[in-house]
C-alpha cells in the first residue's frame, strides 16, 4: 500500500480542473485499483467551518459538529485519487451509488485529527463498474469516524469484482415526518461549504452543459438534510448511517422525508412532493 501524506490541498478548483483532465483517460481492463492512501496527518477541526456546514445543511448548534462534516474533509483526498495517473477512468461520469458512515467518538472544534482515505474493492454493476472508497479519522491513534463510498463509473464495459448488491433491505412501511425545499442556489451553498463545486451542481447553465437538464442537489446534503430531522436534538457520541441514492433531486424542488422511528433510530427515505418517488433510502442508528 503505497502512502501519500498531504500537507496542504490543493483548492477546490484545481482539484476539479484535475477532474476534467482525466477526461482523456482511455483504460483498457481494469482488474484492480491501485493500492494507495492519501492521508492528512494533521487536521485541526474549524469550527466556524464545521458551523458553517451545519447551517447549509439544517443542524442546530446543540448537534455540534456533524457526523457528515467529516466527509467534506476527506472529499479532497478522494478528488486527488480521480485527477491522478493511479486511477484508470476519467472522473466525469463517476456516479455516488451508497455511503456509509459511522462516528465512533464525539468530535470537538479544535481536535487534531489524521484524516485518511484509502481505495477499496471493485464491484460489478449492470450499468458500468462499481469502485469503493474507505474514509477514516483517528484522534490520537483512536478511530473516532469512518465512511464507506460506493461509486459508479457508467459505461465500464467488462467491470469486475463479485455483483454488485444493496446492503439495505426491504423498509418497514414509512409515514410522512417533515417536508424541506431545495432552493436552485442550495449546490452553490454546500459546494461552498463542503468543497465539492462540481459545475452539475452549481447552476442550470453549467449542469445542462455537462447533460443535465437542470442542477442537481448534492446527494451528501440530501442525507445530511434528512439527517439534521432524525438525529436526536443533541451532539451524539456515537452514529451510524447508511444510504443508497436513487434518483437526482433537480433543483429548485420540494422534497419529503419518510421514516419509521424506533427507540435507536430511523429506517427513511428522502422523496418527491407526492411523496411517490424516492431521491435516497437508508437507516440511522444512534
Amino acid at each position: 500500500m503505497k502512502i501519500i501524506e498531504v500537507d496542504k490541498l490543493p483548492s477546490p478548483l484545481s482539484l476539479n480542473f484535475g477532474a476534467l483532465r482525466s477526461s482523456t483517460k482511455r483504460p483498457g481492463l481494469v482488474e484492480a485499483l491501485p493500492q494507495v492512501t492519501y492521508v492528512r496527518p494533521h487536521l485541526v477541526v474549524d469550527g466556524k467551518k464545521a458551523a458553517s456546514y451545519a447551517k447549509v445543511c439544517g443542524f442546530g448548534p446543540a448537534h455540534g459538529v456533524p457526523m457528515l462534516f467529516l466527509h467534506t474533509e476527506a472529499f479532497p483526498l478522494a478528488m486527488m485519487l480521480f485527477g491522478s495517473r493511479r486511477f484508470p477512468w476519467p472522473a466525469m461520469g463517476i456516479v455516488h451509488l451508497a455511503n456509509s458512515a459511522t462516528l465512533h467518538q464525539r468530535v470537538k472544534p479544535g481536535d487534531v485529527l489524521r484524516i485518511e482515505m484509502q481505495t477499496g474493492e471493485l464491484l460489478k454493476h449492470e450499468k458500468g463498474q462499481v469502485f469503493t472508497l474507505h474514509a477514516r479519522a483517528l484522534r490520537d491513534g483512536q478511530l473516532v469516524w469512518d465512511s464507506t463510498w460506493t461509486l459508479l463509473r457508467m459505461g465500464v464495459k467488462q467491470p469486475q469484482g463479485a455483483p454488485y448488491v444493496s446492503a439495505l433491505g426491504d423498509m418497514p412501511p414509512l409515514s410522512r415526518q417533515a417536508d424541506f425545499y431545495a432552493e436552485s442556489g442550495i449546490g452553490r451553498r454546500y459546494g461552498l461549504a463542503s468543497g465539492d463545486i462540481n459545475p452539475i451542481h452549481l447552476s442550470a447553465i453549467t449542469a445542462k452543459f455537462l447533460g443535465f437538464r437542470r442542477a442537481v442537489a448534492h446527494g451528501m446534503w440530501t442525507k445530511a438534510k434528512a439527517l439534521s430531522t432524525l438525529l436526536p436534538r443533541e451532539d451524539v457520541a456515537y452514529a451510524s448511517v447508511q444510504v443508497e441514492f436513487k434518483t437526482p433531486l433537480f433543483l429548485p424542488a420540494r422534497a419529503s422525508l419518510w421514516a419509521a422511528r424506533d427507540e435507536h433510530g430511523a429506517d427513511f427515505e428522502v422523496r418527491n412532493a407526492r411523496g411517490d418517488k424516492p431521491h435516497l433510502r437508508g437507516r440511522v442508528s444512534y
